[in-house]
């Protein structure tokens, strides 16, 4: 029973230490209970036993306090590990572990650097706390401050004062860094993938003081078991981006394929397509539209020379402008060509050269070959850029279309040699069978009776231009046929078809000997007659023609084209066949018709006023008329000869013409 009492009347204060652990009290108050009890006299034995249960109170309250304290680490790291698993941000993950450090560690700042690969350095990848934007920036070389020797040795170290410690190699750079953020303790742990010793450094986290401090080993276990989620995270985050690459690399692939699978399945339905319009006898408008279609542009396609054989197909578009002949305008051949013409043949060229389709202005020319010989060229509209399946179908359709031309013209030649032996006979015996011959000419596809240009060419080598000649008749009704020593070329005066047609004589002798000269490689020279409709007509015609090829070489105009009536009274005077009849009727046709007609002088009044040297007044006597008679007459003459009637040079053929014409006339008599 003694021994009760001291127990007894420690009661108060051993519930006093109860309720201060309870309430979770500081340190201090717990001395307070012991001092108080000291004060109020209490004997030594309660004194002494209030101690002792005060000492165990407070190591329990410090138990308390390490288990709270490894239960709010243990929250920070299931909380980091969540945040991982829900997180595709590295960013995030990386600042949410720094602030964390940060927090449960109570520092004044904490931060993450990561090692530089391509510029051999580390840098700082996350800062928690920090203001200065020196420190911010910082990169450090390896090997440099306190985390260069953590990278090194794979270790976690602290430093109290950092300025101070001689562990590490100091640098300017990293002083200058450490001091504008005013840190003093550091605390650096090592970011590793796999065990300790074995593992890889791939980064290291720090927790940092502004005032010294010596970090216990449970903040250097705690700051290492967020570096291992900080590792975690940035491996995964690797990882993840190395399977996004490798699955944009699969995507990448798969397009390729499936691009290359649409080709394949283009390319097959293009052959196919192509394949049958060959066998089923199609054209090349044909094989353009089909094209066109396919490649979703519209094709054009122009002969060696430019002139376009088919216009664009299946979309409207720009036309290019062709290089002209001249042929079906009755001009002569464009031999200054305009920018585009110059570059379209050029772009011919280049794709001759290199077997390719090749871009031009916006469009894709491809020339159309036959081993070494250019038989035109395709353009493609509307498709500034083509990929390689495309480009090749575009290729593979100048193939096609080559191999129609070449058909084309061997059907072309056959054509033309039998319709040579039509023209031969026409020349041979016009009066013989006309009807014959016109009714020869329907069954070929040639209308005699539709007004026709007789051209006459003449070079050094017949037989080449013979082979130029049924080249430069191709696409079109012409009949061309060797005669004598020269080139007979029949020309229809209306489109027939996408070759050459005549309008006035001269014109369509120039384009001929331009083209024909081309085609031959040689100089040519045309003489040109008619137009002229119907057998007998077209057979004189020829003369004329012949008669005007004579007077071009006479004059050494070889490679040349003229017609007989650009030539005037030179062509009767240097043609073999002298048509006096002819340059009469050319040059005093219409004034000869209107005296017919009307019963007039008209000849007679021209005649004596060039007898006279132009004098109205001499004219008038010699007429023994008034002169307003002859101001008439004269006024008639140009109004039916044209307004140069009165040219020297005009005047000159107008003279002869007329002293012929009364040559003629006292011969008749």
């Amino acid at each position: 029973m003694t021994d009760a009492a001291p127990v007894s009347s420690a009661a108060p204060a051993l519930r006093r230490l109860l309720a201060l652990l309870a309430s979770g009290a500081p340190a201090e108050d717990f001395a307070d209970v012991s001092a108080d009890e000291r004060r109020a006299g209490a004997p030594d034995a309660v004194v002494a036993e209030v101690a002792d249960a005060t000492r165990l109170a407070l190591r329990v309250r410090r138990t308390l306090d390490q288990h709270r304290r490894r239960e709010a680490e243990l929250t920070a790291l299931f909380d980091t590990a969540g945040d991982l698993a829900a997180s595709r941000d590295l960013d995030a993950v990386l600042q949410a572990i720094v602030r964390r450090a940060r927090l449960l560690l109570g520092t004044d700042t904490a931060y993450l650097t990561l090692p530089d690969e391509e510029a051999g350095d580390t840098y700082m990848r996350v800062t928690d706390g920090s203001v200065s934007a020196l420190f911010q920036t910082l990169r450090l070389s390896l090997g440099d401050g306190l985390g260069g020797l953590v990278a090194q040795t794979a270790r976690p170290y602290a430093t109290p004062d950092y300025r101070t410690d001689i562990r590490f190699h100091h640098t300017g750079a990293i002083n200058a860094g450490v001091l504008d953020e005013g840190l003093v303790a550091i605390l650096g742990v090592p970011l590793l993938l796999g065990s300790r010793d074995g593992g890889k450094v791939i980064g290291v986290l720090f927790a940092a003081d502004r005032s010294p401090r010596a970090f216990s080993p449970d903040e250097v276990a705690l700051l290492c078991s967020l570096a291992a989620h900080a590792a975690i995270a940035i491996d995964t985050a690797r990882a993840l981006a190395d399977t996004r690459a490798a699955l944009a690399e699969l995507n990448a692939a798969n397009a390729v394929i499936r691009e290359h699978s649409a080709a394949m399945q283009r390319a097959e339905e293009a052959h196919d397509r192509l394949t049958d319009l060959v066998l089923r006898g199609g054209e090349v408008p044909d094989v353009a539209a089909a094209v066109a279609s396919l490649l979703g542009g519209a094709i054009s396609v122009h002969d060696p020379d430019g002139h376009p054989l088919t216009g664009p197909s299946s979309v409207e578009s720009d036309r290019i402008p062709a290089l002209e002949s001249g042929s079906g305008s009755g001009g002569r051949p464009r031999r200054d060509r305009t920018g585009d013409d110059r570059g379209l043949a050029s772009a011919v060229a280049d794709s001759r050269l290199s077997g390719r389709a090749v871009r031009h202005t916006g469009r894709w020319v491809c020339a159309v070959l036959a081993g070494q010989e250019t038989l035109g060229s395709l353009v493609l509209h509307g498709r500034p850029e083509l990929d390689d399946s495309d480009r090749r179908l575009f290729e593979r359709a100048a193939v096609v279309t080559a191999l129609l031309l070449l058909l084309r013209r061997s059907v072309a030649e056959a054509e033309n040699r039998v319709r040579g032996e039509l023209l031969t006979d026409l020349l041979t015996a016009p009066e013989r069978d006309p009807a014959g011959l016109a009714a020869r000419g329907r069954r070929l596809g040639v209308d005699l009776m539709r007004p026709h240009v007789v051209l006459t060419a003449s070079c050094a080598d017949r037989s080449r231009l013979a082979g130029a000649a049924v080249r430069y008749l191709f696409g079109c009704r012409g009949v061309s046929a060797e005669h004598g020593d020269t080139v007979v070329i029949l020309l229809p005066t209306t489109p027939t078809g996408g070759g050459p047609t005549a309008g006035k004589p001269g014109a369509a002798s120039r384009a001929a000997a331009d083209r024909l000269a081309r085609l031959s490689g040689l100089p040519v020279t045309v003489g040109a007659g008619g137009p002229a409709a119907g057998p007998q007509a077209i057979a004189a015609a020829h003369a004329e023609a012949q008669r005007c090829l004579r007077a071009l070489q006479a004059l050494g105009r070889e490679g040349d084209g003229a017609a007989a009536e650009e030539l005037g009274f030179l062509g009767v005077l240097l043609g073999d066949g002298h048509d006096v009849g002819g340059f009469v009727g050319g040059a005093l046709g219409p004034l000869l018709e209107y005296d017919a007609r009307r019963g007039t002088e008209l000849v007679r009044t021209l005649r004596a006023y060039f007898d006279c040297g132009g004098s109205l007044t001499r004219a008038k006597d010699q007429l023994h008329v008034h002169v307003n008679t002859v101001v008439q007459r004269l006024d008639r003459v140009q109004a039916l000869l044209g307004q140069d009637w009165n040219s020297p040079e005009r005047a000159l053929e107008l003279q002869l013409a007329l002293r012929l014409h009364l040559l003629s006339a006292r011969r008749d008599g």
